[in-house]
């Protein structure tokens, strides 16, 4: 016999776990939320997109105090590093918002299970406490929201202090002289960056013949060039096959991705990005006969509900896009489907950010996608360089690109490299949400000056009449 009944019990409490849990309280529900990191929020608040963001703001601070503020007639003498300090207030702002999570839930009538939960039977999940011994939770529905984590590189074993992942890499104790991050996608170009800005020497090893796959070919070249400007320097075209880790540091073998060579790399610190895999070790899917790819990720239909009856899954362990802000819309309209409303997410635009300096920002679909699919399309681009609240600030580096279909002027695609791209780039995902036309953007009155005018501009030169360029 259970020890406690409920409506829903959620599985995981990151971005689409918990949003899934309070709105699923709100929906009238009685709700429980299984979590056995030891706080909410999951990866995303604890250990990957806060404490990075954080991490982020400080090094640009960091950077524009030393190089920038005298642009501006500021002069600063004395200027140093406090790491402890800085790694202070990156945890200061993990803990405000997890507690923020625990206090939303009290406010929802959201029961906290603290713990790591499996699912013995259709109905029941077992959670082994954090405080020790077991509790049984009925559930007429069970919602898997466990998220995801670091993909491992054969022949690179992490250890957190010299060969690290996200996880290591956000709370490294002291600037290591020379970096190497593999792999050069969201994760490694963010946290190279901060390390760059904060002194290290930052070598991006990346297996492909260009970073940032996935997003816009031209979008990537030009943020390849400005991150090599501020001190990146890129490795491409190349794989790691192996690392020694001693006392001298970390020796990597690298070779050419298409054959070649192998020759050796040291640094102080390695940080393995090369992407992140679905994390449901532990949860009893296989002995309940679970439908999964062979990626590991588990098939769900419509609803979100798995191959059995009463179980759904969302989130990064499921297809789609694997961002917090997905996450949590699967986690809405998974629960709101659950009582029988009829919600709405198109995959297709998902906004995917970098928040390097400057961002990198797109949604829908890129050149590249485009003419694969033979679809004839218009193309509009604004440099930032033309842009006059840019020219104020001094941000100048980047270039918006509306790509627009041939025939109806339907936006295809936005992709941005340029300040503030991710907030920018929201309009645009509006405007496609409701199949608006570059035309609609151009139409709209920006407020001046603005960053956002350089959308306008740029939807503008779709049709070749953009004003200031």
């Amino acid at each position: 016999m259970s020890d406690k009944q409920y409506d829903l019990v959620v599985i995981g409490g990151g971005p689409g776990g918990y949003v899934a849990a309070i709105r699923a309280a709100q929906l009238g529900m009685k709700t429980a939320c299984v979590e056995g990191r030891g706080a909410l929020g999951g990866t995303c608040l604890n250990v990957g997109c806060i404490p990075s963001k954080a991490l982020l703001q400080s090094s640009e601070k960091y950077v524009d105090a030393s190089k920038h503020f005298a642009e501006h007639g500021i002069k600063v003498d004395g200027l140093a590093l406090d790491m402890a300090a800085m790694m202070d207030r990156k945890d200061k702002v993990v803990k405000g918002l997890t507690d923020g999570v625990a206090f939303l839930f009290k406010k929802n009538k959201v029961d906290y299970v603290k713990g790591w939960g499996s699912i013995p039977a259709v109905g029941s999940v077992k959670v082994k406490l954090e405080d020790g011994g077991e509790e049984t939770l009925s559930a007429k529905k069970i919602l898997i929201a466990t998220g995801s984590e670091s993909t491992p590189l054969p022949g690179v074993e992490t250890d957190e202090k010299h060969i690290v992942t996200s996880t290591g890499a956000l709370a490294l104790d002291k600037v290591p002289g020379k970096m190497v991050v593999i792999g050069a996608g969201v994760i490694g170009l963010e946290m190279g960056s901060v390390w760059s800005r904060l002194g290290a020497e930052v070598t991006v090893v990346e297996f492909l013949d260009r970073i940032l796959p996935g997003m816009d070919g031209e979008i990537g070249k030009q943020t390849q060039r400005i991150l090599g400007k501020q001190g990146l320097k890129f490795r491409l075209g190349t794989k790691v096959t192996g690392a020694k880790n001693g006392k001298g540091g970390v020796t990597l073998t690298l070779e050419p991705a298409k054959g070649g060579d192998a020759e050796e790399l040291k640094a102080d610190v390695v940080l393995v990005a090369i992407g992140r895999r679905p994390f449901t070790e532990g949860l009893g899917l296989q002995e309940l006969g679970v439908a999964m790819d062979n990626r590991g990720f588990i098939q769900v239909d419509e609803n979100f509900q798995t191959s059995v009856e009463g179980l759904y899954a969302i989130g990064d362990c499921v297809p789609g896009p694997m961002l917090a802000h997905k996450a949590e819309e699967d986690g809405v309209v998974a629960v709101e489907r659950m009582t029988g409303q009829k919600s709405h997410i198109d995959y297709n635009l998902v906004p995917g950010v970098v928040y390097t300096w400057p961002e990198v920002a797109g949604v829908g679909k890129t050149e590249e996608q485009l003419k694969e699919a033979g679809i004839e399309y218009k193309s509009g681009k604004f440099s930032f360089m033309a842009n006059s609240r840019a020219r104020a600030v001094g941000d100048t580096d980047g270039v918006v690109k509306v790509l627009a279909d041939k025939r109806t002027d339907k936006v295809l695609g936005v992709h941005i490299v340029g300040p503030l791209a991710g907030d920018i780039l929201a309009e645009c995902v509006t405007i496609m949400e409701f199949g608006g036309s570059a035309e609609d953007i151009a139409r709209t009155c920006h407020s001046h000056p603005s960053m956002g005018e350089a959308v306008k501009e740029a939807a503008m030169a779709v049709d070749g009449r953009a004003i200031h360029s």
